[in-house]
């Protein structure tokens, strides 16, 4: 038996279930196959950033991730602590706190970035939400159990061979094209991908368990908690505690994730009774009554695909890079991934663009991606200064680590003020792991895939920092709210479904008609308006687009239909039909826009 569809999906976690819902609401049929049972046992990643809730509002699960999410008053910072409880009176004492990736949609830079706010939720709740949405769009289109086991590519298409694990059946598959997100495990490797990088960083073991902490816990504002326990020698060997709700969150979750770092190799890290004995003895609970669900070893790293591509097979999530959770970027670049590759295969299909928009696939992720990586490994080495300025160590005996820390907190100490002061540097470089808006949602794109109009590039204030919005072609488009007739809606909507949009100032009409023409003649989905603070088809409520913009009153952006500018013109030119006609043959692959485009 031989099933037919556009594009084939082999994987069923965040990366594949988000391709799936993205291709069906751009009328893309597709086949998920996942060789797992079900969605994911274990909590895994949790934080999902800005882009990620505004891509999932758009396939229309978002709200129902937020219902299950952490409240956003319980989404406001991290703290690093000493320990939790123990014999010395200052154990579980505060060191330092940090705002947290919007601090509870309350920080002014993330909510003028976008509608939705960043919220926290465990993939082992997460994927459910994912795979409910993804079959309604889909119907019988999403098929856990059912394993790829082989794959060949020709001139025209792939097939690939799946088993159906529970009956043993075996079928084959004929599509078009085939998105790996099946976390490396078969697919990249039947088509030579390598993954390069930094390999067994750490052992990590983490312990998913049901307990009451709230007795022992304060700060209700606090996410993540680190536990820089003197007892055990620092922040990556002391742990980490993470609420995991599912019904109460801050102090009150009834289940919780507790992170425990080991080096590399040590036997322990993969022996759960040791695990667990050692987790209650950082907390200082000897006699915490836990319901232990599962106990896991996992390594740290940070590796990246080698290609991206290979024919008509494209890696995607895990299957194209793997991330330390310092930073929290691994799950939101996986569905940043397919985002930005769903469209072009979109337009592929439909016969309106050439091969070459989807080679813009790897040009514009993989390089996204490498710095994410960077920054989360950077992350996971600041811990150690940190530890530093607390002058711990494993190296070192519990008494000194104790007599090290206290200092701290002693303002009659001679070296209290040099101590602080290294303290509150080593708190501030934290904050490229909690605070990287410009990575997490500012990223910019360079390929061929966007039509440079010679600006020169910005210097940014901080590159992982700070978002700086910006309507130069490969970046973001701005968020604004808008209105016509009344309603107000954010200016992103208006590419939902998968359309180019023409953005002109108030006096940009002849950019409008040109955009409407080319619609009308190639049936592509363009939509064209304009913008502004008046005489204009949508009104800028809050002039937070005249702000942004860029563009004089008679100028004109082309927005993509994943939210990038493909293109720009500052003001009016003599030719506007000329100009995004060459604009859109460049963005999409093709000679002779309008005139027999094909795949």
């Amino acid at each position: 038996m031989t099933t037919t569809v556009p594009v084939l999906i082999v994987g069923g976690g965040g990366a594949g279930l988000s391709a799936s819902m993205i291709l069906s609401t751009l009328g893309v049929e597709s086949l998920l196959v996942s060789a797992l049972p079900g969605t994911s046992v274990l909590p895994k990643a949790h934080v999902l950033g800005q882009r990620t809730m505004e891509i999932f509002t758009e396939v229309g699960v978002a709200q129902a991730i937020y219902e299950r999410g952490t409240p956003q008053e319980n989404l406001v910072e991290t703290g690093f602590y000493a320990g939790v409880r123990g014999a010395n009176p200052n154990t579980g004492r505060e060191i330092g706190k940090l705002e947290i990736w919007g601090a509870g949609n309350r920080d002014p830079e993330y909510i003028d970035a976008s509608p939705c706010p960043t919220t926290n939720l465990p993939q082992i709740r997460l994927e459910p939400v994912l795979k409910a949405r993804a079959e309604q769009l889909d119907p019988g289109g999403i098929r856990f159990n059912h394993e790829l086991i082989a794959l060949e590519q020709d001139a025209d298409g792939v097939t690939s061979t799946i088993r159906d694990k529970a009956s043993g059946e075996q079928y084959r598959v004929r599509s078009r094209y085939v998105i790996a997100a099946d976390g490396g495990r078969t697919v990249g490797k039947l088509v030579g991908i390598e993954l390069q990088g930094d390999r067994n960083i750490m052992d990590v073991a983490s312990v998913h368990m049901t307990a009451d902490l709230s007795e022992v816990l304060s700060d209700d504002g606090v996410l993540l908690r680190w536990l820089a326990n003197p007892d055990f020698g620092g922040t990556m060997t002391g742990g980490t505690l993470c609420p995991m709700g599912p019904d109460h969150w801050g102090t009150k979750s009834e289940e919780w994730v507790f992170h425990i770092g080991y080096p590399y190799g040590d036997s322990d890290a993969g022996d759960r009774d040791k695990v667990v004995a050692r987790m209650k003895a950082v907390l200082g609970l000897p006699d915490l009554d836990a319901e232990v669900h599962a106990v896991s070893k996992w390594t740290m790293e940070g590796i990246l695909a080698d290609r991206f591509r290979v024919g008509r097979v494209f890696v995607a999530g895990d299957a194209a890079h793997r991330h330390p959770p310092t930073s929290g970027l691994g799950l939101n670049s996986a569905v940043h991934d397919v985002h930005n590759l769903c469209w072009k295969l979109a337009q592929v299909l439909a016969g309106q663009a050439g091969d070459g928009l989807l080679d813009t696939y790897e040009a514009e992720r993989r390089p996204v991606v490498q710095r994410n990586i960077a920054n989360s490994v950077k992350c996971a080495m600041d811990r150690f200064r940190l530890d530093a300025a607390l002058g711990i160590s494993m190296d070192k005996s519990a008494e000194d680590n104790w007599r090290a820390i206290e200092v701290i907190w002693d303002p009659s100490h001679p070296d209290y003020a040099e101590r602080r002061d290294q303290l509150n540097n080593a708190l501030a470089a934290q904050s490229g792991e909690f605070r990287h808006h410009g990575l997490e949602f500012g990223f910019t794109y360079s390929s061929m895939a966007v039509v440079d109009d010679g600006s020169p590039a910005p210097l940014p204030i901080d590159a992982v920092r700070l978002y700086e919005p910006s309507t130069r072609p490969g970046h973001p488009l701005p968020h604004a709210f808008v209105s016509r007739a009344g309603v107000r809606f954010p200016l992103q909507e208006l590419t939902y479904g998968g359309a180019f949009v023409l953005i002109a100032g108030e006096d940009g009409t002849a950019w409008v008609d040109a955009a409407r023409k080319l619609a009308d003649s190639t049936g592509i989905r363009l939509v064209a308006v304009t913008v502004g603070a008046d005489d204009a088809e949508l009104a800028d409520v809050r002039f937070a687009w005249l702000c942004k913009r860029e563009i004089s009153r008679a100028g004109a952006v082309l927005v993509r239909p994943d939210r990038f500018v493909g293109f720009r013109a500052v003001g009016a030119v003599e030719d506007p039909l000329a100009e995004l006609s060459s604009a859109l043959e460049r963005i999409l692959a093709v000679d002779g826009f309008g005139a027999g485009i094909g795949a």
